[in-house]
């Protein structure tokens, strides 16, 4: 993707420009980011993604009345379990669609020019006429563009987080937005992580939402330690702590310093190897979600020359010194970690990149071609 270029898809701004002027900043809306766009699945598509036991669907009520009453409920969904289509207020939520669809993966592939690192999913919200989730913030930065007739926007920068008490759902309490807008197919709404919005459905409508997430320090730390640690025991063993010159104690409920010794050699030692926190981290930032699995194929099934692409629900990624895929970790240099990381990048192979690769890489494509992770042209 040349970063430079102009996009519709961000209102006549290129990436780079959209990335320093609005990226975690400000707002953004485009009319017609993608021109006469029509919904990528039919309704009747994404309620039988609602239904299926691997899917994630979470369904929102709400009950009319002066003082709204919200009903939340997560799936799956048979069709008979959802409200009647002439039943206004309610939203179906179906996360991770471009896991099990071409089309809603292609259309995911359009916003990479931010990292993958950040890249979360695309979620499809159908909504009956007043559907929504109510006036709420997200911690995430999110693409919202309209697929299905119209969505009134509401959005502010809102000061106030308190939420009602006593609501199945993050709903703001003081909610006052600053700008309103009514999307319609092809229209997008850009915007940054924790600026309040209210979606309401003019009609029957399909939004797609292309969320980017963002760990906190907490999750990332936790998530790193524990691979760390996993990993210190593989190279060092299994270290107990031992105190044979430990003398009787007046104070029991002291902690001995020198089991804080301990503790703290145990931390370095995690991190002795230099590699250690960028191969964790690569590791977790390419693990697939729970509800992820692969077909597996008979060995052989790739022929070792011909074109390969990830299969859309791979995760692939790279730093300086390692190739990461579905969370496994592999050094790579040379020829063949350039060609490995093109693979991450364009997510294909041609035949004349695969003719250039060691007997080592190929016999490594082979594997993850019978894992699943990848397939022939």
């Amino acid at each position: 993707m040349d970063v430079n270029q102009a996009l519709q898809l961000l209102g006549g701004l290129s990436p780079q420009l959209f990335m320093k002027r609005h990226w975690q900043k400000k707002p953004l809306l485009v009319r017609q980011a993608v021109a006469n766009f029509k919904p990528l699945l039919d309704r009747g598509e994404l309620f039988e993604l609602a239904s299926r036991e691997d899917g994630q669907a979470r369904l929102v009520i709400q009950e009319p009345g002066q003082v709204p009453a919200w009903r939340f409920k997560q799936g799956p969904f048979e069709r008979r379990a959802l409200p009647a289509l002439k039943r206004p207020g309610w939203t179906l939520l179906v996360q991770g669609v471009d896991l099990y669809h071409d089309a809603v993966h292609d259309l995911l592939n359009k916003f990479r020019f931010v990292p993958d690192a950040r890249m979360d999913d695309l979620m499809i919200s159908y909504a009956t006429d007043g559907g929504g989730v109510g006036p709420h913030f997200d911690s995430y930065d999110v693409f919202l563009l309209q697929a299905q007739g119209r969505r009134r926007w509401r959005i502010g920068r809102q000061k106030d987080l308190t939420l009602q008490p006593d609501v199945p759902l993050k709903i703001l309490a003081n909610f006052v937005p600053e700008q309103e807008f009514v999307l319609e197919p092809g229209d997008m709404l850009y915007l940054p992580p924790r600026y309040a919005h209210d979606g309401i459905a003019e009609g029957e409508c399909m939004t797609y939402s292309i969320g980017f997430r963002q760990p906190s320090r907490g999750e990332l730390a936790r998530e790193l330690l524990q691979r760390l640690a996993e990993d210190a025991q593989d190279l060092v063993g299994v270290s107990m702590y031992r105190d044979s010159q430990q003398a009787a104690v007046d104070q029991p409920g002291e902690i001995p310093r020198q089991m804080v010794e301990f503790a703290r050699d145990a931390l370095q030692g995690a991190l002795q190897d230099p590699d250690a926190l960028g191969r964790a981290l690569g590791e977790y930032l390419t693990e697939p979600k729970a509800n992820v699995w692969f077909e597996t194929v008979e060995p052989g099934a790739m022929p070792s020359v011909e074109p390969v692409r990830l299969d859309r629900r791979t995760k692939m990624m790279f730093d300086a010194r390692h190739i990461f895929i579905n969370g496994e970790s592999f050094r790579a240099s040379g020829r063949d970690a350039t060609l490995m990381r093109r693979l991450s990048d364009q997510r294909c192979l041609s035949r004349q990149d695969l003719g250039r690769t060691s007997a080592e890489a190929r016999a490594l494509l082979q594997t993850w071609s019978e894992a699943g992770w990848l397939h022939g042209l």
